[in-house]
């Protein structure tokens, strides 16, 4: 069987939609089947370039270089106004006095009010208000110039405490509802002493105000607590291993050499 347009050529396939019998050279391939030039489908589909029949003259329009590519004019859309970006967040400048808040902070709870800790106030109040109720009702006994001790420092470190606070917030630092002037403490896996301390300490003026315990009695081994600090130092410095200095290589000069120079030597 010859093809139908060249019958000198013998048809290698036919076409899917008329089935007419096609050469190499009538062959149009698109979709994965073929098709003749008649029914092949539009160029954007893709298919073989035709080859030139044997004897044809003139400029081959399969063949011919694609004209150059040509973008299309850009069309800018159409401005629409959009709401601004927010501003970044940054950490607020408290407009806060150190001055006034330490001279507030001596009336309880007003100088952490001031910094607007407000539960840190209310706290700062209830704890003072129990230190004068503790050291009203310890009188006349041996806890009571204790008790004073601690309810003076504890007023002024109220005030101290305000200071800090409206320090940081004029300088825009982050503050933090229950901040103060000591830090957390890192866990350092060693013996609490200061908290073994105040436990003991307040057992014993339990006893004492229960009348179990004569603290002027007990007083008298007060160099004790001296005994057992000066203990527990001891044994923490000679458990803690020794800082071992780094060792200075070889290749490096010390920085100040010890003997005579051998530059200085030979100069004349």
């Amino acid at each position: 069987m010859t093809c139908y347009l060249h019958p000198d050529a013998p048809a290698t396939a036919f076409c899917r939609s008329c089935g007419r019998p096609l050469c190499a050279l009538c062959q149009r391939t698109a979709e994965g089947t073929v098709f003749c030039q008649e029914h092949a489908p539009n160029a954007s589909f893709g298919f073989s370039a035709p080859q030139e029949p044997v004897g044809a003259s003139g400029p081959d329009p399969y063949n011919a270089a694609p004209p150059p590519y040509t973008p299309p004019p850009y069309t800018s859309p159409p401005y629409t106004s959009s709401a601004p970006f927010p501003p970044s967040p940054s950490a607020p400048v408290g407009r806060t006095s150190p001055v006034a808040a330490f001279w507030l902070g001596l009336i309880p709870g007003v100088g952490a009010i001031y910094n607007g800790q407000y539960m840190k106030g209310l706290v700062h109040a209830i704890i003072l208000g129990v230190l004068l109720s503790l050291t009203d009702s310890a009188e006349n006994t041996a806890g009571q110039p204790l008790l004073g001790m601690v309810l003076t420092a504890f007023w002024f470190y109220m005030a101290f405490e305000a200071y800090h606070t409206a320090k940081k917030r004029q300088l825009g630092a982050p503050v933090e509802e229950w901040s103060s002037l000591l830090g957390a403490a890192p866990r350092t896996g060693r013996v609490p002493l200061g908290p073994i301390i105040l436990i003991g300490i307040g057992v014993i003026f339990l006893l004492d105000t229960m009348h179990l315990l004569d603290f002027r009695e007990f007083g008298r081994f007060w160099p004790v607590i001296l005994i057992l600090v000066g203990a527990h130092l001891l044994y923490s410095r000679l458990t803690t291993p020794a800082r071992v200095p780094p060792v200075r290589s070889a290749s490096v000069p010390p920085s100040n050499p010890v003997g005579p120079n051998p530059v200085a030597e030979d100069r004349p």
